[in-house]
């Protein structure tokens, strides 16, 4: 849409004279005063050798070669795909002449690859690198005017023979050999630019979604997914001819990836880019040889790589001062890739660099240079004479700086410090620019009202696009393909000449502060949205119970429903901008969508319009709704809330066969956040069952038969752990006769409940890959006959499978990254074939291919019966533990049969139960009162429900599966211990947490499983050596005579963290913060 033609006449602007007037339309402003300038220098040592010179399209008889010849933006040895047999022909004639006229003869480049495996294990991983990618890519036939173009051979790389379209083929796309694959991403970061790929037959482009980039073709609905980043991506960019792309992170191994767009291979990985911060910025040569980027370290680096050479150290690098602001932005001059600009909101940067040199130069700009107001920096962009540059502000304005000592040659031999300043401040307009950057011929700028709009090289208004009502714009990315030229058959809007020309221009992508990504037609002025994705974040998820569809909320209170087979929306609702969805919830026939929002409503949805069943929905919750759920029959529905408290709604069948929803009641049964809510169904009735899980520890159920309006009646209310807090709860499939309720804890256990009793009947290894089980999901797909099944988990920042029963196996379990920044939430779709991640804040949902064949190959090359428990041994079954572990077993025996008689032994391949403790406490765990009644009750009830007797003796087997299931997940730590004291410590004149010996005492004999005196004497006697006789766990009860006095002499009467642990508990630790260092490695701390 065009201007109309009298409102846009304006003097042409004098843009590349400086001596000329400027019209006082724009507000320009001179100084004539000299700019102060930051200059510095770095110097790095030389890094590898780079490509030869002609690479890099620098020598003189390139720059002014006819526009008419064939031109490459990338480096010669990247090899393009050409479909044309004469413009190959081509190709081949201009490098042999390049090379013939500097004495060169043509090369063979390699570059390496590094793959990064995101699945977890168990057993160590081992990092791919080094991996070459180019197979003789210069290789050229003499004989030029016999050229044949053969078919690519099997043994080509298939970065060689890629085109645009290889990477959607069927055998690139969506891999399926992993017990978990990525199928698709719904989400997108909207604070990284998106960039258009092709525009030609297909619509494609390339966005981020958490820490994978995504190359989306439109037209056929179509994801490829470029994998390696352990954390989210921080920035991204493509070369000029859209052949390569470039990713960054700011992880901890802050790697940058640089892809092939065409096959979706990476071609080469820099590792520790930036240790300090990660990469916040990144830019590419408009030859695609060079990458910069950006540090976001506390001390920013500037650093620029020749990543062609597959080299992980860059050319050179620059330190900037703190007082520049946080650059976030960079950009390579496209017609010479020596030079660059970053700028932050307060300060641009400008750059110049030759081998291991790199100069900047940082002029000084405010409020008063001009005596206007300059506003926050956003974009910057290179003058298309090579002189000036352009930076936009908030302030609509657009800074321009100009070069005062420009060379007349430019040279590559040295560099010259160039001084900048800032020669003229323009006013284009009121609103904030928010985008800058050049197209063909023009400057173009987006701005916070959605316009978009075109200047020529005078800064003159050329066309603009102001119906497109949009937020502001972050993003803009054009089409590589020309537009047709302009004719009585097209269609392109107006230019603001009073001719009234058409403006024909390419094809261009914008994205959104609001999540929007729309695809602008030019001929035509044709809008087409292409993605409209989530800015804040995504909690709710729900699955459809028997149809293709997931039901996804988020805080931007909208819910949308998929058809995750067709990877289309089919139907949305927005609540408002104060109504954050926070859970969702089908009944089990799908005939409700019950939504939790943030602000304590709850709405009841018909699951196929998304309109309400209620007039009004339920408020009666001050809080956040955190957990909704509904009964088997849907008769009831239950929410939680962040006060803690469980609220019940009710279905009420009325006469003509319809059904409304109405309050029962209330209960707060918690007084610290609830963890899980869920209904199951009694084992002699079909009535509901409804039980919560807090962080307090607390499993309680709710007696709903005997429950009345508005006063919900507690059931049973059980403790399911002493020091653990437990995470989730699931009810586990029927693969027993004997049910149970399963619960994860932050200690990296699972614990089997029975359903009735709640005894704990199991206590399991869990996953450990970094942080315990958050959540679980049974895939329904289990097999109740073969008496196996599959659940479904996410940790903190992974997704991961298990196979059940659950028995501690850790080849049974696999985990993957899935949200670097945080899983909020998990769902598994009605066939099993599907599990759905939400990231929260990351906004983004990632649906994942289950293949379980492959988990149970894993799971077989792990090894059967106690061979995996084995490998969980230091040393495995040759090892010095398990020596010991058998000693120990038979000296149990030797111990129950009595160890001072002269009876002929009866060796045993079992020993008593009562003998576990002892052995359990030999090999470093120290159980409580509690852990060891779990520990015997799940030995003694094993085979209750089979036989209906209990089982009295343990063999080494199950001694072993004991052992490694009950103890620390990692080892005995003194981080608890130092925990304590910060507890119940008082700092003494040194400064150090301590406590006095009788208040300790105190407390070991009143507190938890409080000890008895007699108890408390011979625990303290031994420990401190009192007792060499081991006390009365051996041979009878310790001598208790002056006892006290000894304890007092040996004790002092002040104690620290560091005389607990090594002077009475006899730990070998002689530095305690050495010690709590090493604790965080598992293996260090693994006792």
């Amino acid at each position: 849409m065009s201007m109309d033609k009298d409102d846009l006449q304006q003097e042409e602007i004098s843009f590349n004279g400086v001596e000329q007037d400027v019209p006082p339309l724009l507000n320009e402003e001179e100084t004539g005063e000299n700019i102060d300038n930051h200059m510095a220098t770095f110097t790095t040592e030389d890094s590898h050798e780079h490509l030869p010179e002609a690479a890099n399209g620098d020598t003189e008889e390139q720059v002014n070669k006819s526009l008419t010849e064939v031109e490459s933006s990338a480096p010669e040895e990247m090899v393009h795909d050409v479909t044309k047999k004469e413009a190959i022909e081509d190709v081949k004639n201009e490098e042999t002449l390049q090379k013939e006229e500097l004495g060169e003869n043509p090369a063979q480049e390699f570059s390496e690859v590094s793959d990064k495996n995101l699945t977890e294990s168990h057993s160590s991983s081992n990092r791919n690198n080094c991996i070459s990618i180019y197979d003789e890519v210069n290789n050229k036939e003499d004989d030029e005017e016999n050229a044949v173009i053969e078919a690519p051979t099997t043994e080509d790389s298939l970065v060689y023979t890629a085109s645009p379209r290889t990477v959607f083929e069927e055998e690139n796309s969506i891999l399926t050999d992993k017990p978990l694959n990525l199928a698709w991403s719904f989400g997108m970061n909207s604070n990284i630019p998106i960039y258009n790929l092709h525009d030609e037959e297909h619509q494609v482009a390339v966005y981020v979604c958490a820490h994978t980039a995504v190359i989306h073709d439109f037209t056929l609905n179509r994801q490829r997914h470029l994998q390696g980043h352990c954390s989210c991506i921080s920035c991204m960019c493509v070369s000029e001819d859209r052949r390569w792309i470039a990713t960054g992170d700011q992880g901890p191994e802050s790697l940058i990836i640089v892809w092939d767009a065409f096959s979706g291979i990476p071609v080469h990985t820099i590792f520790q880019s930036h240790p300090h911060g990660g990469v916040i910025a990144i830019a590419m040569s408009h030859n695609a040889k060079y990458l910069a980027t950006v540090g976001g370290g506390t001390v920013q680096k500037v650093c620029i790589w020749d990543w062609t050479t597959g080299s992980e150290i860059p050319i050179c690098t620059a330190e900037l001062n703190a007082e520049f602001g946080l650059q976030k932005y960079i950009i390579f001059n496209p017609k010479d890739e020596t030079q660059l600009i970053t700028n932050s909101e307060i300060q641009a940067i400008f750059y110049s660099w030759e081998n291991s040199d790199l100069q900047y130069v940082a002029p000084s700009l405010n409020d008063k240079t001009f005596n206007k107001t300059v506003g926050a920096f956003s974009q910057s962009v290179f003058d298309f004479s090579n002189v000036r540059s352009l930076t936009a502000t908030s302030a609509g304005k657009l800074v321009v700086w100009e070069t005062t000592n420009p060379p007349l040659i430019r040279t590559k031999s040295s560099i010259k410090p160039r001084n900048k300043k800032a020669l003229k401040l323009m006013h284009l307009q009121k609103d904030a620019i928010t985008v800058l950057t050049t197209h063909d011929r023009y400057y173009v700028t987006g701005d916070t009202r959605g316009h978009v709009k075109f200047y020529d090289q005078q800064l003159q208004l050329v066309n603009w696009y102001s119906h497109l009502n949009l937020t502001p714009i972050y993003s803009m990315s054009f089409s590589k393909c020309p537009p047709v030229a302009a004719n009585e058959r097209t269609k392109y809007p107006e230019d603001c000449s009073i001719a009234g020309d058409q403006f024909a221009i390419s094809n261009f992508i914008i994205s959104t502060s609001d999540g929007m990504v729309l695809h602008v037609f030019t001929d035509g002025t044709v809008l087409k949205k292409v993605l409209q994705e989530p800015t804040e974040a995504v909690h709710a998820l729900a699955c459809h119970p028997s149809k293709n569809q997931i039901a996804v909320g988020s805080y931007n209170g909208i819910l949308k429903v998929w058809d995750y087979r067709d990877r289309k929306s089919f139907i949305s609702r927005i609540f408002g901008k104060d109504k954050s969805l926070h859970c969702l919830a089908y009944d089990p026939k799908g005939f409700f969508l019950a939504a939790g929002f943030t602000d304590g409503s709850v709405h009841i949805l018909d699951a196929v319009t998304l309109e309400d069943e209620i007039k009004e929905p339920f408020k009666y919750a001050k809080g956040s709704i955190t957990h909704v759920t509904f009964s088997h029959d849907t008769h009831f529905l239950a929410t939680a809330d962040q006060e803690f408290t469980v609220t019940l709604f009710q279905q009420i069948k009325q006469s003509g066969g319809s059904a409304s929803w109405e309050y029962f009641a209330r209960y707060r049964s918690h007084y610290k956040p609830i963890q899980s809510l869920v209904f199951g169904i009694h084992l002699d009735s079909s009535e509901p069952r409804l039980l919560s899980l807090g962080m307090d520890r607390m499993l309680v159920e709710y007696d709903l038969t005997k429950s009345s309006k508005d006063h919900l009646i507690i059931q049973s209310s059980d403790r399911v752990d002493q020091s653990a807090l437990p995470q989730c709860l699931l009810w586990y499939p029927s693969l027993t006769k004997e049910s149970f309720i399963l619960v994860a804890n932050d200690e990296y256990k699972m614990k089997l409940y029975n359903t009735t009793t709640k005894m704990c009947r199991k206590t399991l290894l869990g996953p450990t890959f970094g942080s315990p089980i958050r959540k679980m999901e049974v895939l329904p797909s289990y097999n109740q006959d073969s008496g196996k099944g599959y659940m479904a988990y996410i940790t903190d920042d992974k997704v991961g499978l298990q196979i059940l029963p659950v028995d501690g196996n850790p080849h049974k379990t696999m985990a993957l990254i899935c949200h670097p920044d945080g899983v909020a939430n998990i769902v598994c779709t009605s066939d099993g074939q599907y599990v759905f991640t939400a990231g929260g804040k990351d906004c983004t949902v990632i649906m994942w291919k289950t293949n379980l064949q492959s988990l149970e190959a894993v799971a077989s090359l792990g090894g059967e019966d106690l061979t995996p428990f084995y490998g969980m041994l230091p040393g495995g079954r040759d090892g010095a533990l398990f020596k010991e572990l058998e000693d120990y077993f038979y000296y149990a025996q030797l111990r129950n049969q009595g160890i001072d008689t002269m009876e002929t032994r009866q060796v045993s391949t079992h020993i008593p139960l009562k003998e576990v403790p002892f052995i359990m406490r030999a090999l470093g765990y120290y159980p409580t009162e509690q852990e060891v009644e779990n520990m015997l009750n799940e030995v003694k009830f094993s085979e209750y429900v089979y036989t209906g007797q209990q089982v009295t003796h343990i063999n080494l087997g199950q001694l072993i599966k004991l052992y490694i299931n009950h103890r620390p997940a990692f080892g005995l730590s003194l981080k608890e211990l130092q925990q304590a004291f910060q507890v119940l410590g008082i700092a003494n004149e040194n400064g150090e947490q301590a406590i006095n010996r009788g208040y300790l005492l105190q407390l070991l004999q009143s507190k938890g499983e409080h000890m008895t005196e007699e108890e408390l004497a011979d625990c303290l006697s031994t420990l401190l050596g009192l007792n060499p006789e081991g006390g009365s766990s051996e041979l009878g009860s310790c001598n208790s005579t002056d006892i006290a006095e000894q304890l007092e002499q040996e004790i002092p009467e002040e104690i620290t963290k560091n005389v607990m642990a090594a002077d009475i508990l006899g730990l070998p630790v002689h530095d305690f913060d050495d010690y709590e260092d090493q604790s965080h490695n598992p293996e260090v701390a693994t006792c």
